[in-house]
């Protein structure tokens, strides 16, 4: 199941998320101009678990003015530098395609300051999420899967009845239905799980998904909806009619 678009109109323009998916655009392109640098580029920026959990440089001066030589202060830092990289074409539009349908509510709800501040909290859990999983990995991660997990956490708890028009793959076949944001979502959620929990035990010999990111991300969503925005979801759910704890 692939989500199109939702049907849950904003009643503000969703600046932080156009302004995110503008940055992770632009970063793309710069990484498409690299060439051979492309590799260092990713080294230096991309976040590495053994670096992290080491308190390590693997790379020394890799590349350009961000230089890693101070240690593990910069090294740190990586887990959000590594939230606006992504590795190809498509990783880039599935990543920004979700985070356009589903921020803009999420944003509309919390507001542009604390939207901004849950985005990027949401992608540092995932991060360490995926270390947690995978300490001794030396392959960098990148990519802002792991935040925008955490927006669809949030979208689930707010709007879980949203209708969202979804490509659903049957064999050869693609059939478009509209269905509940909760349905999508916890599908998602539930196939993140299942292939992350397949993955514990192989030996990671390559790049791939950090399905552990996924889950991570969308649980930190969940709770810190909850923490930031508990008083919009209470009045939301009183206007709406059969929501639970809803005055009608």
């Amino acid at each position: 199941m692939f989500p199109l678009k939702d049907h849950n109109p904003t009643l503000r323009t969703p600046v932080v998320t156009i302004a995110l998916i503008a940055i992770n655009l632009l970063v793309f392109g710069y990484e498409l101009l690299l060439g051979d640098a492309l590799g260092s580029f990713v080294a230096a920026y991309g976040a590495v678990p053994y670096e992290i959990t080491h308190f390590a440089d693997l790379v020394g001066s890799a590349y350009g003015p961000f230089d890693h030589s101070p240690g593990p202060p910069i090294i740190q830092l990586t887990l959000v530098t590594s939230m606006f990289m992504h590795g190809s074409v498509m990783h880039i539009i599935g990543n920004m395609l979700y985070l356009w349908i589903f921020g803009n509510n999420v944003e509309d709800l919390l507001g542009r300051g604390r939207f901004l501040f849950f985005y990027l909290v949401c992608g540092i859990v995932a991060g360490l999420a995926h270390i947690l999983v995978n300490p001794t990995s030396t392959i960098p991660t990148v990519g802002a899967s792991g935040a925008v997990a955490g927006v669809l956490g949030a979208y689930m708890v707010a709007y879980p009845r949203a209708r969202v028009l979804t490509a659903v793959f049957i064999l050869f076949f693609i059939r478009l239905v509209e269905m509940p944001a909760a349905i999508l979502l916890v599908f998602w959620f539930v196939m993140q799980s299942f292939q992350g929990f397949l993955s514990l035990g192989v030996r990671e010999l390559s790049g791939g998904v950090a399905w552990f990111a996924h889950v991570g991300g969308f649980i930190a969503g969940v709770a810190g909806v909850r923490l930031l925005a508990a008083g919009a979801l209470r009045a939301q759910r009183a206007r709406r009619p059969g929501w639970p704890g809803s005055s009608d």
